[in-house]
C-alpha cells in the first residue's frame, strides 16, 4: 500500500496550476445519462473517484473515450443496465448521482444504498423525498433503492436540509420532467452552478442555481454538448493553507478567487498577504501566523472540506483557535493523528480546541478520509524530521498528482510502497 514520506521545514514557493474540480466533475459526468448524444467534458481531473464514476457509467452501457488533454467523451445512446452496484457505490458515495438521471431518461433505476462512511452518515432521504414528489415510486429491498416512473412530473420540493448531491440529483431529474420543478432550500455551492451551466448547454432550462431556490422547466429531450469543468476550490484552498503554514510564497493559476471568499478571508485573518486576479491567486507570509477560529457551514460560509487543513495550520499558529464542525458528525478523526505529531488539540463535542505549539515533529500517521489525509500532508510539511502518511489512497480520490505539485513548490516529498 502506498505511503508518502515527507521531510518538513521547507517553505513552499513557486507557481502551479489548479486542477478541475472533482465535486463538479462527478455530477457533470452523470449528466451524460440524460441524452443519447455525446457529451464532451474537458478539464477533468485524473482521480480515483473520477475513474470509479467512469467505470460505473461504462457498466451501464455508456461509451467512454478519453484524450490526452484531460478530456472525456461520453455517449449514452443505449443504457443497457440502469443499476449502480454495491461494489462501486461502497467505494464512492457520489455514485448515487446516477439515480436522478436514470429515472428521468429510462423510467427506472436501481442503486445500492450508500451506507455510512468514515466522516459520518450522509443519508439519501432528501433525494428520495424529492423523486416521490415528482411522481416516482420508491422501494428499498435487499440493500438497493429501486425507483420507477413512467415520466417524472414537475413539483415544488422543499428540502428539509441543505444537501449538495440531493440538489444535483433532483435538478438533473427535473430537466426531463413534465412541467416545472421548484427546489427550495437548495444547495448554493459553485459546483451546483457548474452542473446547471452544463445542463443548460445541453438544452435544459435551469434558473436560479447559486441561490436557495432553483427552478427547472422540463424539456422533451436534451442534446449533446461540450463543457469545461470549473477549477477545484478545495485543492486551491489546500495549497494556499500549506503555503501559509510553511511560511511560503506561491501563485496558483487557473483558479477562481470569487468562489473562495471565506477561505481567503480566514487566511488573511491568520496574517497571510493575498493578491488575486480573474484567474489567479498569490499568497505570501511575513512571520508566524495567528490562530483563527473556523466554523463550517454550507456555501458561501467556510467549507467543511477545508476544516482539517485549517486545524493543521492552527496547530502551529500563535494563540488558541476553536474549530467547529456543523456538517458531519464524525469529522475530527484527523485530530488524534495530528496529536501524534505533537499538536495540542482537545475535542469537545463538535468543537476542537487547538492551541498553537512551537513546532510539530515527524511521525507515522494514518489517513482516515480524503480531507484528513490532506491535513496530515500539510502537517508533515510543517513538522521537523520525517513524517510518513499511510493510506494515501484516500488522497488520490481528490487531489491530482499532489506530490508532484508539492515537489514543484520545493517540498521534499515522495511516494513509496
Amino acid at each position: 500500500m502506498d505511503k508518502l514520506l515527507i521531510e518538513g521545514g521547507v517553505p513552499l514557493t513557486g507557481e502551479i496550476g489548479v486542477s478541475g474540480a472533482k465535486n463538479a466533475t462527478l455530477p457533470i459526468l452523470t449528466a451524460a445519462l440524460l441524452t443519447g448524444e455525446p457529451l464532451t467534458v474537458s478539464n477533468v481531473p485524473h482521480l480515483r473517484d473520477v475513474t470509479t464514476m467512469l467505470n460505473l457509467l461504462a457498466q451501464m452501457g455508456v461509451t467512454v473515450s478519453m484524450d490526452e488533454k484531460l478530456g472525456v467523451e461520453l455517449a449514452a445512446s443505449d443504457i443497457a443496465d440502469p443499476v449502480a452496484s454495491y461494489e462501486l457505490v461502497k467505494t464512492m458515495r457520489a455514485s448515487v448521482l446516477v439515480l436522478g438521471p436514470l429515472v428521468a431518461r429510462c423510467g427506472e433505476a436501481r442503486v445500492s444504498l450508500p451506507g455510512g462512511c468514515a466522516i459520518g452518515l450522509r443519508p439519501v432521504d432528501q433525494h428520495l423525498k424529492g423523486l416521490q414528489a415528482m411522481g416516482a415510486e420508491v422501494s428499498i429491498e435487499h440493500g438497493y433503492i429501486s425507483v420507477r416512473a413512467k415520466r417524472l412530473r414537475g413539483a415544488n420540493i422543499c428540502m428539509d436540509l441543505v444537501t449538495v448531491t440531493g440538489t444535483e440529483n433532483l435538478m438533473m431529474a427535473a430537466t426531463l420532467a413534465a412541467g416545472t420543478t421548484r427546489i427550495e432550500n437548495a444547495a448554493r455551492e459553485p459546483e451546483v452552478v457548474d452542473l446547471a451551466d452544463c445542463l443548460n448547454a445541453m438544452g435544459a432550462r435551469v434558473r436560479g442555481a447559486g441561490s436557495d431556490v432553483i427552478t427547472i422547466e422540463g424539456v422533451e429531450r436534451l442534446r449533446g454538448a461540450s463543457y469545461h469543468v470549473m477549477p477545484d476550490r478545495i485543492e486551491t484552498g489546500t495549497f494556499l493553507a500549506a503555503a501559509a503554514a510553511t511560511g511560503g510564497s506561491i501563485r496558483l493559476t487557473g483558479a477562481r478567487p470569487d468562489i473562495l471568499d471565506s477561505v481567503l478571508e480566514k487566511l488573511r485573518e491568520a496574517g497571510a498577504v493575498i493578491e488575486t486576479g480573474r484567474d489567479w491567486i498569490a499568497l505570501k507570509t511575513h512571520g508566524a501566523l495567528n490562530a483563527v477560529n473556523v466554523r463550517t457551514s454550507p456555501y458561501p460560509a467556510f467549507p467543511t472540506d477545508m476544516q482539517a487543513q485549517f486545524m493543521a495550520l492552527n496547530s502551529v499558529a500563535r494563540g488558541t483557535a476553536l474549530v467547529t464542525e456543523t456538517i458531519f458528525e464524525n469529522r475530527f478523526m484527523h485530530a488524534q493523528e495530528l496529536k501524534r505529531l505533537g499538536a495540542d488539540i482537545e475535542v469537545e463535542g463538535n468543537t476542537a480546541v487547538v492551541k498553537g505549539v512551537q513546532h510539530l515533529d515527524g511521525a507515522t500517521v494514518m489517513a482516515t478520509d480524503l480531507r484528513a489525509s490532506a491535513s496530515l500532508v500539510l502537517a508533515g510539511l510543517i513538522a521537523r524530521g520525517i513524517t510518513t502518511v499511510e493510506r494515501v489512497y484516500h488522497l488520490d480520490r481528490g487531489y491530482e498528482r499532489i506530490e508532484e505539485k508539492l515537489s514543484r513548490l520545493g517540498a521534499r516529498i515522495r511516494r513509496v510502497r
